[in-house]
C-alpha cells in the first residue's frame, strides 16, 4: 500500500502532493514501483496535527479518487469521517482506513451499506495529543482486546469477516518500548482471524532506534515492513515503494513464493 497524503502538514510528505495533477502522477508512480493499493489522506493524523472539516477533506481528495478509479488503480481512503466514507464510497474506493476503528457514529453503517473492505486501527486518545503520555498495562493485549471488540461491532453491523483488516497502529498512542513489544509479538494478532496491516513506515520510533530524520528512514523503513511480513503481516503502508517492493521480491524468491 502506498502512501498519498494531500495535505499540507503531514509528518513525511506534507504539502509535496497537495496538487492534484501532481498527486495523480505521483500515485501512477508508485503503482509503476509495485503498489498493489494508493492509499489516499485528505487530513493529516500526525501527533498535534489539527482535524479539517468533511468538506475541505472531501474537496482535497475527491480530484484524485476520480482520476485513480478512472485508470483502473485500487483506492484506499484514510478517513474517519462518515461523509467522506460515503462520498469515497461512491466514487469508487475499495477500501477505507480509519484509524478510528469506524467509532464516529454512522462510519459502520457507511461501510457496510457501501461493500467496501475496512481497516480497523487501534489508536490511543487523539492525534493532537496522543503522545502526551501513552499508558498501558499489557500493551500486547490491550490492543488485541480493542480489536477484537471493532471485529464484533463490524460483524454486528453487517460487515462480512472478509472484509475486514486490522491495524495495531504503531505510533498511534505509543512509545517506542510499545511500538517494540507489539512488532515482537505480531504473530499474536494473526488469531483474529482477518488479514493484518502494518504501518511503520518513516515514523519516530525508527527514528529513535537509528537517529535518522524523516527522510533518512528508507533502510530502516523497509526492514522494518519485511519484519512484519515475516511475522505475518499481509499489507504494508509504504511511502518508499520501491524499496520496499523490491525487498519483498527477494524475500518472496528465497521462500519459493511469486516475486509480485
Amino acid at each position: 500500500m502506498g502512501v498519498l497524503n494531500i495535505t499540507p502538514d503531514s509528518f513525511s510528505d506534507g504539502g509535496l502532493w497537495v496538487s492534484a495533477e501532481n498527486a495523480i502522477r505521483h500515485a501512477e508512480h508508485m503503482v509503476e514501483q509495485g503498489a498493489d493499493i494508493v492509499d489516499i489522506g485528505g487530513e493529516s493524523t500526525r501527533p498535534g496535527s489539527k482535524p479539517v472539516d468533511a468538506a475541505e477533506e472531501i474537496d482535497r481528495i475527491m480530484p484524485v479518487i476520480e482520476a485513480l478509479v478512472g485508470r483502473n488503480i485500487c483506492v484506499s481512503v484514510d478517513t474517519s469521517k462518515p461523509e467522506v466514507m460515503r462520498a469515497s464510497i461512491e466514487a469508487g474506493v475499495a477500501m477505507i482506513n480509519d484509524i478510528k476503528a469506524l467509532q464516529a457514529p454512522d462510519a459502520l453503517q457507511a461501510v457496510a451499506e457501501g461493500g467496501v473492505v475496512a481497516c480497523l486501527m487501534h489508536m490511543q486518545g487523539e492525534p493532537g495529543s496522543m503522545q502526551a503520555n501513552p499508558y498501558y498495562g499489557n500493551v500486547v493485549t490491550e490492543v488485541k482486546d480493542f480489536l477484537r471488540d471493532r471485529v464484533h461491532s463490524a460483524r454486528a453491523a453487517g460487515i462480512p469477516l472478509e472484509h475486514l483488516v486490522i491495524d495495531p497502529g504503531f505510533g498511534f498512542g505509543k512509545t517506542l518500548e510499545h511500538n517494540i513489544a507489539l512488532l515482537r509479538h505480531l504473530g499474536s494478532f494473526l488469531d483474529m482471524g482477518v488479514p493484518l496491516m502494518v504501518g511503520l513506515s518513516r515514523k519516530s520510533m525508527l527514528g529513535k532506534i537509528t537517529g535518522g530524520e524523516v527522510g533518512d528512514r528508507v533502510q530502516a523503513s523497509v526492514a522494518a515492513a519485511l519484519l512484519a511480513i515475516m511475522k505475518g503481516a499481509k499489507i504494508v503502508r509504504v511511502h518508499d515503494v520501491k524499496a520496499t517492493s523490491d525487498a519483498i521480491a527477494v524475500y518472496n524468491a528465497v521462500n519459493g513464493q511469486p516475486m509480485r
